[in-house]
């Protein structure tokens, strides 16, 4: 997989550039036909760990211009300081560095908090270029029902973070209902939550139940008189009712300590969305919270549309359509590898044959 993984991206390179490469990488049609070639499954949830780690081991970033970062679980954590390493090798300005780091913190953030689709990331993969150009290619995956689903970006598509940034989003299954923070129909809603937050979080408490171990009963609404009231059928009769003077109205509660962070994100005063979903501690709940909020006191709907995208070579590694037949795959990368050393000293027949094989397969 590494070689071939290897090979085909050279290819690429050779032809169209860094930047084509980028492109083809950020679109989940063609990352999953990628994969496919290299010998996966189009179901496989280890699609995206394993071709991720199959270019991160073939590219060098000295020789090819672009590197891979990141990874599955603690890697995806590196990201930062892999690219702060990145900086010498390209020679990244300080303030490029910076940008690159929020863009990577911002697309994990976004996908895991602002996007509620049941969907955890996992794994993060950040692809840069010599010329700072970028793309991600992440993954979330739901406990319950074990789906996997891809998230892909780049940044030439981004004008705002927070208005549908994807490039594209890949998953066998549609949620009925996702809650997404990021798309242009929830610009209002953004606003909104920005307000509510700096007008001092303390009066969003109305708005949330008590937390009760226990579905609340109509019997709990007047004192118990068991004694004085006997009942033959076992029940008690009710004299009084004394209703509470706190009526839930939205089914979710935030801790005291989730209304600290509330609080702390006052006392700084965010600008913008962005910069309130950037603060440490602003997570799913509170998001889905002040979203909630925001159309229930303002009227302002954030979109619940899920914004998920649908989308065989050698055979796939566990045997389905068919085994991975090893000697054609080596055959493979080695007709590409010497199409490309010929191309390299400006003999590309094979090079353009491979081309042309495109016409007979369509």
């Amino acid at each position: 997989m590494v070689k071939l993984s290897g090979a085909i991206t050279e290819v690429i390179l050779e032809e169209y550039g860094i930047n084509e490469f980028l492109e083809r990488i950020s679109n989940p049609y063609w990352f999953q036909g990628f994969s496919c070639v290299i010998g996966f499954d189009w179901h496989s949830s280890g699609t995206t760990t394993t071709t991720c780690g199959a270019l991160r081991a073939s590219l060098n970033p000295q020789q090819h211009g672009i590197a891979v970062l990141g990874g599955k679980g603690k890697n995806s954590l590196k990201t930062p300081r892999q690219l702060t390493q990145m900086a010498d090798t390209f020679n990244i300005t300080d303030n490029s560095l910076e940008k690159l780091i929020q863009s990577s913190k911002l697309s994990a953030k976004i996908d895991n908090s602002c996007i509620q689709d049941t969907y955890t990331l996992y794994q993060h993969n950040f692809f840069i270029t010599e010329t700072g150009q970028w793309a991600v290619v992440q993954q979330g995956m739901n406990l319950q029902t074990k789906y996997a689903r891809r998230y892909h970006w780049i940044n030439t598509d981004i004008d705002n973070f927070l208005e549908t940034p994807h490039s594209g989003i890949d998953c066998e299954k549609e949620e009925k209902e996702a809650l997404d923070m990021s798309s242009r129909q929830s610009r209002e809603a953004q606003e909104i939550s920005v307000d509510l937050i700096n007008d001092n979080p303390e009066h969003l408490r109305q708005y949330f139940r008590r937390k009760d171990p226990k579905q609340t009963l109509l019997t709990d609404f007047y004192p118990d008189r068991r004694d004085e009231n006997p009942d033959p059928t076992g029940y008690h009769r009710q004299t009084q009712f004394t209703m509470p003077e706190h009526h839930p109205i939205l089914d979710m509660d935030l801790s005291e300590r989730e209304y600290n962070v509330l609080k702390q994100a006052y006392e700084i005063q965010p600008e913008n969305y962005q910069e309130l979903i950037s603060l440490k501690g602003i997570g799913p709940k509170k998001i889905r919270a002040l979203a909630l909020i925001s159309d229930l006191v303002y009227g302002k709907k954030a979109s619940w549309e899920d914004p998920v995208k649908y989308s065989y070579a050698h055979g796939g590694k566990d045997g389905f359509p068919y085994p991975v037949d090893r000697e054609v795959y080596d055959h493979s990368i080695h007709t590409i590898r010497e199409a490309l050393e010929q191309a390299k000293i400006d003999k590309k027949e094979k090079l353009q044959a491979i081309r042309r094989l495109d016409k007979h397969i369509q």
